[in-house]
């Protein structure tokens, strides 16, 4: 059977830890609020109501891409496309190329950015790999003008973060919605969190400042995953609603 991502590959190792993928959600998390086609999430109004949850399911999708058959990803990216055609349809209006790139290119730097955080740094190969995977992604949904290799993806990346992104009231109001649905402590881990990941253009964006606390904490995490306390930290830690599917992240 052909997978979609073969079993040796980087993006499996990368997608398939728990911790790996929070991080991933949690930097995903600030950029879609900045990102100027965010309007688009609030349209059937679900984003704000539970925009954890909302979030949370874009990031286990794509995982769930990630470790499917190649025809089932295939099918599972077509009936994303269709979703989506369908609320431009409700809309009237069409959700620009360039927003779907955008989440493409989150994707990728986040999942770089999470690993390289947790594990270890990236050699070239790799993280073209990362690349290839999303490509596919973007290339099935019939994306237009995507990028034709990592250092392409690059200098593209670099242009959305300068054209794409804008603090308006979206973005206050989703920060205001994850302090409501966290609550203040978990919610401050959340912003820490972002630090770590997101490049300098959202973080300045975000008025984030240079202290960065949990840095700190992430080499004494890494040492409780070689003694198996990591699920204990993260039950204490991440909102009980999401418990069970945290932990059906971990691929054994």
């Amino acid at each position: 059977m052909k997978y979609f991502v073969e079993k040796d590959s980087i993006v499996r190792r990368i997608w398939g830890k728990s911790d790996t993928i929070l991080f991933i959600f949690s930097g995903a998390a600030a950029e879609f609020a900045l990102n100027k086609a965010v309007d688009w999430l609030y349209f059937t109004g679900k984003l704000p109501k539970d925009p954890l949850g909302r979030l949370f399911s874009t990031v286990t999708y794509a995982r769930w891409i990630v470790f499917s058959p190649e025809d089932e990803a295939n099918k599972a990216i077509d009936n994303m496309r269709k979703i989506h055609t369908a609320v431009e349809h409700n809309r009237g209006a069409t959700i620009p190329d360039w927003a779907y790139r955008d989440v493409l290119f989150m994707l990728i730097h986040y999942s770089i950015a999470s690993f390289e955080l947790l594990e270890r740094k990236m050699n070239e190969p790799e993280k073209e790999e990362v690349f290839k995977v999303f490509w596919r992604v973007g290339n099935r949904m019939g994306l237009k003008d995507l990028p034709a290799s990592f250092s392409d993806w690059t200098r593209m990346r670099q242009q959305h973060l300068e054209n794409d992104m804008l603090k308006s009231e979206y973005t206050i109001d989703l920060f205001r919605q994850y302090r409501k649905h966290l609550g203040a402590v978990r919610y401050y881990i959340l912003l820490e969190g972002q630090k770590l990941v997101v490049p300098s253009q959202v973080s300045s964006l975000l008025g984030f400042n240079n202290f960065k606390p949990l840095g700190l904490v992430v080499p004494f995490y890494k040492l409780s995953r070689l003694i198996k306390l990591d699920g204990a930290i993260k039950a204490i830690l991440l909102p009980s609603a999401y418990a069970t599917q945290i932990k059906k992240l971990d691929v054994k």
